[in-house]
C-alpha cells in the first residue's frame, strides 16, 4: 500500500521552498530554488512570476523523480504576499510582478489614505489597518495611472500562490485572510475597492484556505494531485512554527521579521495588521520591512555568507554600534517609506564583527517595537514566542532575541515553517475530522528553548531608547529625500 504523503509549497522573497511530509509529519525530503528580486529604478523591487512557476515545477519534479507519490493527497502553496502580478484573460504576467518591497507607489497610497477616515477604518477592520505602498489598491491605482492600457488589459491582480495555484490548475482564486486590508467577516470591502475605478472586477473571488481550487494539469508534475487555495506566508508559517491557538505567538525569521499574536481581543493599535477571524482564529500581526535581508546586504557588504557574517558577530569586541535596518523604509509598527538604514556611534575599535552584532541587535530592536504593539493591540503577554524560518537558524540571533524581547523563543526544527504550514493545509482538505490545532500541535516539532539572559535587559532597555530616539531624530533628514 503507498505511503500518503502531502506537499507543501512556499514562494517567498528569496526561493522557493517545497517539502515533502509523511502522514505523521515525518519529513521526507525538502528543496529550495532562488529566484532574484530586480531594482531596475530606486524604489522598484521586481520579480519575474515564472521564476515562481520553475521553482513549483522543479519542486515537484524532484519529489516525483526521487519518491513514490503514488500516495500523495494534495499540494498546499503559500507565498509572500502584497506581492501583486498583473495578468491577462489567458494568464500571462503583463509586467514584472511589484513586490511588497516595492515603494513606487507610496504618493498612490498617501492619497488612497487621505480619502479614508479612521471611523471608516474601524467600521471596516476594528483598527486603523494602514493603505501603504504594498497594498494591493495602491499597486492598482499606480498601474492605473502611469499605463492606463495595461489596466484596462488586466484581467486579474493576483498574488503569487495564486497565479502558481493558477498556472497549475486553471483556476482563479484567493483566500480572504491574504487580501490585506481589504476584507472584512462579509467579503471585499466595496466602499474601500471603490476607490479605485475597476479594482473590485480585477480581484479574484475568495475560498477557504483548505478548498481545493482544482486538480494539476495534465501534462505537468503530479497530474490530476489536488491543489488546495492555500495561505498567506505568515498564515502558513504560523501553523508551520505551532501557533494556533489564543494566546500563542509567533516570530517568523526570513526575508522580513513577522511578528504575530493570536488573540479574539481586540484593541485598537496604530500600526498592526488585524486579519479576519478565519476558523475563530484572531490573528494581529506586524511584519519588518527588514529582517534577513539587512543580515544578507552586510554579509554582501563583506563578502561572506549570511551563516558567517552572524558567526562573525559572536567575536565582537569593541564598541557595537547603533544600526537601524530600514535600508528600504520600514512597515509595522512605523510604516514609513522614507526611512532609510544607519549606521550610528561608530568608533575605531569597530570592525566588521562589532557591525554585523549591529545589525543583528538592531533587526531584534525592529521586532521589539512590533511586539510592543502586539501586546497592545492583542491584550496578551505571551509566555513563550515560536520562532521558525531560516533566520532562525542561528543560535547567537536567536538569543539575542530573546534577550530584547524578554521572552523565551521556542525554535522549530523545519526551517521550512511556512511549506510546513502550506502541506498541513493540504492534508486538511483531504480529512477536516480532525480540528487544525490538532493537526498543528501533533506535526510540529522543536529543538531548542532561548531564556532571555536578565544579565542583559538594562543594555538592551538603553539600546533599544537610542534606537527610537535615532528613528525619530532623522525623521526629518530622510523627508528631503
Amino acid at each position: 500500500m503507498a505511503k500518503s504523503t502531502l506537499i507543501g509549497v512556499d514562494v517567498g522573497t528569496t526561493a522557493t521552498k517545497a517539502v515533502l511530509i509523511g502522514e505523521g509529519g515525518e519529513r521526507l525530503a525538502a528543496f529550495s530554488q532562488a529566484h532574484p528580486t530586480h531594482r531596475p529604478q530606486p524604489g522598484h523591487a521586481e520579480q519575474d512570476p515564472r521564476d515562481w512557476m520553475a521553482g513549483v515545477l522543479a519542486a515537484l519534479e524532484r519529489f516525483a523523480a526521487e519518491h513514490d507519490l503514488s500516495g500523495l493527497q494534495a499540494i498546499g502553496i503559500c507565498s509572500q504576499v502584497n506581492t501583486h502580478v498583473f495578468v491577462d484573460g489567458a494568464g500571462e504576467p503583463l509586467l514584472p510582478a511589484i513586490t511588497w518591497q516595492d515603494t513606487r507607489t507610496a504618493p498612490d497610497a498617501a492619497a488612497l489614505e487621505a480619502q479614508v477616515t479612521p471611523e471608516q477604518k474601524l467600521a471596516w477592520f476594528g483598527g486603523p489597518v494602514p493603505i501603504d505602498a504594498s497594498h494591493a489598491l495602491s499597486r492598482m491605482a499606480y498601474v492605473r495611472r502611469v499605463d492606463p492600457a495595461l489596466y484596462a488589459r488586466t484581467a486579474h491582480v493576483l498574488l503569487p500562490k495564486d497565479f502558481c495555484v493558477l498556472q497549475l490548475t486553471g483556476a482563479v482564486v484567493s483566500d480572504p485572510v491574504s487580501a490585506v486590508g481589504m476584507v472584512n467577516e462579509q467579503g471585499y470591502v466595496a466602499d474601500l475597492l471603490d476607490l479605485v475605478p475597476g479594482a473590485a472586477a480585477k480581484l479574484p473571488p475568495l475560498a477557504s484556505f483548505t478548498t481545493v481550487a482544482g486538480r494539476v494539469r495534465a501534462g505537468l508534475p503530479c497530474a490530476g494531485t489536488p491543489v488546495v487555495v492555500g495561505a498567506m506566508d505568515a498564515w502558513g508559517g504560523m501553523f508551520g512554527v505551532g501557533v494556533v491557538g489564543n494566546g500563542d505567538a509567533m516570530y517568523q525569521s526570513g526575508t522580513s521579521e513577522i511578528a504575530g499574536i493570536v488573540s479574539a481581543t481586540v484593541v485598537p493599535t496604530p500600526g498592526v495588521i488585524l486579519f479576519p477571524p478565519y476558523e475563530g482564529i484572531v490573528m494581529h500581526a506586524a511584519p519588518t520591512q527588514m529582517g534577513g535581508a539587512a543580515l544578507g546586504w552586510f554579509a554582501g557588504v563583506l563578502g561572506r555568507s549570511p551563516a558567517d557574517t552572524a558567526a562573525l558577530a559572536g567575536s565582537a569586541k569593541g564598541t557595537v554600534p547603533l544600526f537601524l535596518p530600514h535600508l528600504q523604509g520600514e512597515r509595522a509598527p512605523l510604516w514609513d517609506g522614507q526611512t532609510r538604514g544607519v549606521f550610528a556611534r561608530l568608533d575605531p575599535s569597530a570592525g566588521a564583527p562589532e557591525m554585523a552584532r549591529g545589525v543583528l541587535e538592531g533587526v531584534a530592536y525592529a521586532v521589539r517595537l512590533a511586539f510592543d504593539a502586539l501586546r497592545q493591540s492583542s491584550a496578551v503577554e505571551p509566555a513563550v514566542i515560536n520562532i521558525g524560518g531560516g533566520g532562525a537558524q542561528s543560535d547567537l540571533w536567536c538569543q539575542i532575541r530573546a534577550d530584547v524581547l524578554g521572552t523565551p523563543l521556542r525554535r522549530c526544527v523545519a526551517p521550512e515553517s511556512a511549506a510546513l504550514g502550506a502541506a498541513i493545509l493540504a492534508g486538511q482538505s483531504q480529512d477536516a475530522s480532525t480540528p487544525l490545532a490538532e493537526v498543528v500541535r501533533r506535526l510540529v516539532r522543536f529543538d531548542r528553548v532561548f531564556e532571555p539572559d536578565r544579565g542583559m535587559a538594562d543594555y538592551h532597555a538603553a539600546r533599544l531608547g537610542q534606537y527610537r530616539r535615532l528613528y525619530e531624530d532623522l525623521r526629518g533628514f530622510n523627508s528631503g529625500f
